[in-house]
């Protein structure tokens, strides 16, 4: 009997008259449909999926999800079904009810992903935790007959109630966000987890200020801790999600000192571990041109702003000091600052900086490029040296 009704739900499948009918509720008009003789030959090859795809969610729920709910698995009719039940009117009835319960009710809302997975959709999860749990294992029985693999489970922050219940269908966390949590699931058992990790890096972006003077912006920031106390850096930050390098960049340098730039180039990165929270840190030292001069300093994060200026040393005390104290400095003092000259890495910073100056070192500069791998515009970083290249002539 149960592969009768396979048999008719694959044909139902492939034939809109007689699937529109079967939602209608017409048992009858359900039976029976109009295909030709090819489409229902293809009908017949296609119910041996369907039968083992039904009976790995059939025998879960059955077993898991109705044994602690008796009243749901009485109003369902399934809790005295066995997998032997066959013959008669009242087990082909039962089976055909089963069969529109899981379609309906049970299976949570999802759509295929590209590698063989299922991305649940987290806008048409179930309202409470009972009606979540029962889907939830339903549904992995489900896709496991089916051939799935990896699972996407994103629970936005008003059903974190359903937190746990996926953590004990065996769950794990990828990442979060403000508003949601994105769990997975890897369903093979001969096959390694192939879902790819959460996010391994964070970026971050340092502004070299420079205008037509000469002249270099630097700050001091408030929050800091004792081995910085007191030292005169560049405008950092952290690039935002999908912002590019160069805006975050003159993103950064703009909230903290209020001056507007202009990118001119990435003149050097730097790549370390373990940094925050074990993620590992880029850094882009990126050189920008101002397109203004006034300093307006951004007090929740700046303690001062100065510009620095290779000649001439002056100091300008505002109406506060020393909150808003900046001066015009000689980079050779700001070089010599000891922060700099005891750490290599910022030495060899400032030494390609002066070198991109000089107009002796080429920096990156971004370029917007199509690929036929992902159809999309992506910016490319190089330096090329074009004859029409004025910022730099080195070759």
């Amino acid at each position: 009997m149960e592969s009768s009704l396979l048999d008719t739900a694959a044909a139902a499948g492939l034939c809109p008259a007689a699937a529109g009918r079967r939602r209608a509720g017409s048992t009858a008009s359900f039976l029976s449909c109009s295909c030709s003789s090819r489409d229902c030959r293809v009908s017949a090859s296609y119910s041996h999926s369907i039968s083992r795809m039904l009976s790995g969610v059939r025998s879960a729920a059955r077993k898991k999800l109705f044994r602690s709910d008796p009243v749901a698995a009485d109003l369902l009719g399934i809790a005295n079904w066995s997998d032997e039940t066959s013959g008669g009117a009242g087990g082909h009835q039962q089976q055909q009810h089963w069969w529109t319960v899981l379609e309906n009710n049970f299976v949570l809302e999802a759509t295929d992903d590209e590698y063989g997975g299922v991305v649940v959709d987290a806008d048409r999860l179930p309202d409470d935790k009972a009606a979540f749990a029962r889907s939830l294992a339903a549904s992995l029985s489900y896709w496991k007959s089916v051939g799935k693999k990896g699972v996407w489970l994103k629970l936005p922050v008003d059903r974190a109630e359903f937190v746990p219940l996926a953590v004990k269908e065996g769950f794990k966390y990828h990442h979060a966000e403000e508003a949601y949590l994105m769990m997975t699931y890897w369903i093979p058992d001969d096959e390694p987890n192939m879902l790819p990790a959460n996010a391994s890096h964070q970026v971050g972006v340092g502004g070299f200020v420079i205008n037509d003077q000469m002249e270099v912006l630097v700050v001091q920031e408030k929050y800091r801790g004792s081995s910085l106390d007191g030292v005169w850096k560049l405008p950092t930050g952290f690039i935002l999600a999908s912002e590019e390098i160069y805006t975050g960049a003159s993103r950064e340098v703009k909230e903290e000192t209020g001056v507007d730039t202009e990118f001119v180039d990435v003149v050097a990165f730097r790549h370390a571990h373990n940094v925050a929270f074990q993620k590992s840190d880029l850094f882009f030292i990126c050189m920008l041109r101002p397109v203004s001069s006034e300093i307006k300093i951004d007090e929740t994060e700046i303690q001062a702003a100065k510009s620095m200026k290779f000649e001439t040393v002056k100091q300008v005390k505002l109406t506060n000091p020393p909150r808003r104290l900046f001066q015009w400095m000689a980079l050779e003092e700001f070089v010599k600052q000891p922060f700099i000259q005891e750490d290599h890495m910022f030495q060899k910073i400032m030494d390609i900086c002066i070198q991109r100056l000089r107009k002796c070192y080429c920096g990156l500069t971004p370029h917007h490029v199509v690929s036929k791998f992902d159809d999309r515009t992506s910016t490319l970083y190089y330096n090329v040296a074009e004859p029409e290249d004025v910022n730099c002539s080195a070759a």
